[in-house]
């Protein structure tokens, strides 16, 4: 042990007698070290912010439809309602469809994009109340004309918003003008990398699907596409099997693949994929440099090689076996490439969060913290050193097999 501490002392006083070649040769090491640290941590940060952005959008929803254009094996209120009842994992079931129009208030005309609903809304959606509230059960099932509307454009309809008990007499594009009483504002959400808003873009409105009946003139019984929301910790897909096995089964069509459909999970899953591919491929590009610094660091300790080829002779007709002076050379290479990792992780995480601070001014939507996994860091600080042990070896060895007689003529 104390040999080994004797080598190592050699090793760092030789580094220190050149500091600047030293660090020349170190380079190579910390540029690859920092760089693959630095994408690391911004891909991973990126994946955590993509995945939460997601998440808090529509995690655990399904969407589930049937390919049927007869509508005979459409998705009734009776399937829905066996659905609730049956399926084990189903928190809520939702059904919603459109219309365009447009409506008129004391600061211009605006057009309207009403959303119809069930009153299992407020569970789908990713904004909370502001003001009022949503409506209830008993009102979707009256069909009452009443609706919720968001923050900005309770501002943009009339200058406030405190608008509870407010009507909006609106036109829809086919089909019959109807009044909605406002009776909830939506909180305008937090900005975020999926939200956005585009000059004179529609009034969202949000009411009871019932109401389609007033505007349409008949009932909305039927439908070829449902929403489902899955409990937070629910296998999605065994909820979904259970609902399509549900469905086959009141509609008579085993085997039939009639009832298809799409898990965000699933999309979730790819998208963090991808994401990871992406960022591992950059790394194993930017890890080139640190093949090419240890190219540097054996091209260093030649050199050393050479320019100690005296010390070299010296020692060994004193007595030093091949082992020392091979130890004591890869001793050096390590130390040099171990350094140059140590300052690598530290400009790597330094750079990531200073880029992810420029991301931000840039770009608010996008603010995201780096993600610096300690496995990572402890897997790039051998790894540098495994680097100059590997290209230290060469030339320790050529150090190691000099005679003694031949490394005294030399010089």
């Amino acid at each position: 042990m104390s040999q080994f501490y004797e080598y190592l002392k050699m090793a760092v006083s030789n580094i220190k007698a050149n500091k600047v070649r030293s660090f020349l040769t170190m380079l190579g090491i910390i540029i690859g070290i920092s760089s693959v640290i630095l994408i690391i941590s911004l891909g991973n940060g990126a994946k955590n912010v993509v995945t939460d952005e997601m998440s808090g959008i529509a995690a655990g929803q399904i969407a589930l439809y049937t390919y049927d254009d007869t509508g005979t094996y459409y998705i009734t209120n009776d399937d829905i309602d066996a659905i609730v009842e049956q399926v084990d994992g189903i928190k809520a079931v939702n059904v919603y469809n459109y219309f365009d129009g447009k409506l008129t208030t004391r600061k211009g005309e605006f057009a309207v994009s009403g959303s119809g609903q069930m009153s299992s809304f407020p569970y789908f959606s990713n904004s909370t109340i502001l003001k009022g509230r949503y409506f209830s059960e008993n009102e979707y099932k009256a069909g009452m004309p009443v609706c919720v509307i968001g923050e900005e454009d309770a501002i943009r309809l009339f200058g406030s918003t405190d608008v509870i008990g407010m009507s909006l007499e609106v036109v829809p594009s086919w089909g019959n003008s109807i009044t909605f009483d406002i009776v909830g504002v939506e909180k305008k959400p937090d900005d975020s990398m999926f939200s956005y808003t585009y000059e004179n873009s529609p009034v969202n409105i949000y009411f009871p699907l019932t109401v389609f009946s007033q505007i349409y003139g008949w009932e909305m019984d039927d439908y070829y596409q449902i929403y489902l929301l899955a409990e937070e910790d629910a296998d999605t897909t065994a909820v979904t099997s259970q609902v399509v096995s549900l469905l086959e089964k009141r509609h008579q069509c085993f085997g039939e693949s009639i009832y298809q459909y799409e898990s965000f999970n699933d999309y979730m899953s790819i998208v963090n994929t991808v994401i990871g591919m992406v960022t591992m491929l950059i790394s194993l590009v930017a890890a080139i440099s640190l093949v090419v610094g240890g190219i540097g660091v054996m091209n260093i300790m030649l050199v050393s090689v050479t320019e100690r080829t005296r010390e070299i002779g010296i020692r060994k007709a004193l007595g030093a076996k091949t082992r020392s002076i091979m130890l004591q050379f890869l001793s050096e290479s390590a130390i040099i490439t171990m350094i140059g990792g140590l300052i690598g992780i530290l400009l790597g995480i330094g750079g990531a969060y200073l880029v992810a601070k420029i991301v931000a001014m840039v770009q608010p939507t996008m603010k995201f913290t780096p993600a610096v996994d300690i496995f990572t860091i402890l897997f790039t600080t051998l790894f540098s050193s495994a680097i100059g042990l590997f290209f230290g070896i060469y030339p320790a060895r050529k150090a190691a097999k000099l005679s003694p007689i031949e490394a005294l003529r030399r010089n």
